[in-house]
């Protein structure tokens, strides 16, 4: 809805950690031949991957870190919700302070989890989903994001399959990590961010599919689940090469 109402929708969350190990994942292999891993490895520390995602074009910001304190993660995501803020239209226009009022609240309709807002409000610009960690709740990161115009959504416990931030990066750290043996932080680091630039360059916009719109659409048209959130696509996602192979083995044997 937001995007219908000339919103920009963008979905945060944080994904690992992810440990220098051997990682599994599918691979083609002959009946009786799998593919050996070591059993032995060094522990060389473990990395996250901080994700900000636009469902609407499938745009996709990612960093890899090793660990992600307020300092590290607040300062990331002013920095591109400025970027995008500026890349956006001109707000609505200018209403009176009531009806500013109105346009806001309407999104904490129903929400388990919300805060007060500040008595002056500027326009309302883009809808952020968040998770309920402590560190998105602060007051100073907070009241930053309504400065700018931008009203954060909190999912509920045990609903963060509502933020399809998840389902990107279960497909990114497929692509990363599966089937490889990193040997530092550094190189899973550099894998991630590697994977979603790469996503970046010819992206896949991502739809709300729930349990009542997939009931209602699934005799007119096709759609592609995702895993992690209750998202899905209208173009499949394509399969690597890796999967195409196995998928061709399984049928011809």
């Amino acid at each position: 809805m937001g995007e219908k109402m000339g919103l920009a929708v963008w979905t945060h969350d944080q994904a690992g950690p992810y440990q220098t190990k051997p990682q599994a994942g599918a691979n083609w292999q002959p009946i009786g031949q799998p593919t050996r891993q070591p059993t032995e490895y060094i522990r060389n520390g473990t990395a996250k991957m901080l994700t900000l995602f636009h469902p609407a074009t499938g745009h996709v910001c990612v960093r890899g870190v090793t660990h992600c304190p307020n300092a590290v993660l607040h300062p990331w995501l002013k920095r591109h919700l400025t970027q995008i803020l500026a890349d956006l239209p001109e707000p609505f226009p200018q209403l009176d302070p009531a009806s500013q009022r109105q346009l806001w609240t309407q999104w904490q309709v129903g929400l388990t989890l919300r805060f007060t807002l500040p008595k002056v409000l500027p326009p309302l610009r883009m809808l952020l989903v968040l998770d309920n960690l402590a560190g998105h709740k602060t007051p100073d990161f907070v009241l930053w994001l309504v400065a700018h115009g931008i009203m954060p959504l909190y999912t509920p416990l045990s609903g963060s399959w509502l933020n399809m931030a998840e389902s990107i990066q279960k497909i990114l750290v497929g692509r990363a990590l599966a089937g490889q043996q990193p040997q530092s932080t550094d190189e899973i680091i550099q894998w991630l961010e590697a994977v979603a630039c790469h996503w970046n360059q010819a992206p896949t916009a991502f739809e709300w599919g729930g349990k009542r719109a997939t009931r209602r659409d699934r005799s007119r048209q096709r759609r592609h689940a995702l895993a992690g959130s209750g998202a899905w696509v209208r173009r499949a996602v394509r399969r690597t090469k890796i999967e195409k192979w196995q998928r061709s083995y399984q049928m011809t044997h």
